[in-house]
């Protein structure tokens, strides 16, 4: 008899989502939402429905991994324009180890670059382990960015932040969708040269930011968007948008802002913060009893905002992006 050392242990098997149903699926995803939970306080369920929904259909692009039969990871990917987005990779927590994450990321990179149209790959991987030291495929081609995710106790927010002192003048308001395509030339605005515009292209143009807009407000990637804690900020003389901070729900008692931008006309004089105390108090008066965000290791004007407001870093994870294959 084989001593326990010289057992070979199971290899992974790579197969086609579009080849299984969601109900092969089920404990996968099961865990994956009780991470989500654990970890983040994150309610992923509305996300998991939506992959069983495509997957069922046929409509998901991506890849199951397999250990004797079993599904113990996936992950999938979608096209638009000259760009792929790596939707999701999750590797159940007893198989997830530096090789399986590596070999799930390996063979939905090599789909892509596949297509001849693609020629950049987006990627927010939150569930992605091992990412320090996973072996980054197509390497030459490829940028990690540190990304935090901050969190902050909403028990006591009104005593802690008071009303800011902005030496702009500035009407706040509540959000409305007619204010999107203001919304997306101040974002494109924004984040000329920003950092978070080499992570996600979309902020790079007025259109990719109404693209961006519109995914906040209809898909549950982010959450659901709670317009109740979304809010402008608007000049006075002439009504013009100069800020805005947009919210949705993570849970159904945690609030994540999901986006906070103000015009460079106006950065330095407060607006964000009185932007980021309205969203932050509205949330908690709809009965929150969290707020989270995320934000670029490298943005340390911003990190310094958040922490003066209360916000703890949790949780790092990786952003990566490819470009030139």
């Amino acid at each position: 008899m084989a001593a326990l050392s010289d057992t070979p242990l199971p290899q992974p098997r790579l197969v086609d989502l579009r080849q299984v149903r969601s109900s092969d699926l089920h404990p996968l995803l099961e865990e994956e939402s009780a991470t989500w939970e654990r970890l983040l306080d994150w309610d992923f369920r509305p996300s998991a429905s939506l992959v069983r929904r495509f997957v069922d259909m046929e409509a998901l692009t991506g890849h199951v991994l397999t250990v004797q039969g079993r599904v113990v990871g996936y992950s999938y990917f979608v096209c638009e324009d000259r760009k792929g987005l790596i939707g999701d990779l999750y590797v159940m927590e007893a198989f997830a180890c530096i090789e399986n994450e590596t070999f799930l990321l390996q063979a939905v990179l090599d789909d892509l670059v596949k297509m001849p149209f693609v020629r950049r790959v987006e990627s927010q991987l939150m569930m992605l382990r091992n990412w320090p030291r996973v072996q980054i495929p197509y390497a030459p081609h490829a940028r990690l960015f540190k990304r935090q995710y901050m969190e902050l106790g909403l028990d006591r927010i009104s005593a802690v932040l008071p009303a800011g002192r902005r030496s702009a003048q500035m009407v706040i308001d509540n959000w409305t969708e007619r204010r999107q395509d203001d919304a997306a030339a101040l974002i494109a605005e924004a984040y000329r040269s920003h950092v978070d515009s080499e992570i996600n292209d979309q902020y790079r143009s007025p259109a990719g930011a109404r693209r961006f807009l519109l995914n906040i407000v209809q898909y549950p990637g982010c959450g659901s968007f709670f317009q109740p804690a979304s809010f402008v900020a608007l000049d006075p003389s002439n009504h013009r948008l100069s800020g805005l901070s947009l919210s949705s729900l993570v849970h159904a008692d945690v609030g994540h802002i999901t986006q906070i931008c103000v015009s460079n006309a106006v950065k330095g004089h407060g607006v964000g913060y009185e932007l980021m105390r309205h969203s932050l108090e509205s949330l908690q008066r709809h009965a929150c009893r969290k707020a989270s965000l995320t934000v670029t290791s490298t943005n340390l004007e911003a990190i310094r905002l958040y922490e003066q407001m209360g916000f703890r870093r949790t949780r790092d994870f990786a952003a990566l992006v490819w470009e030139g294959f």
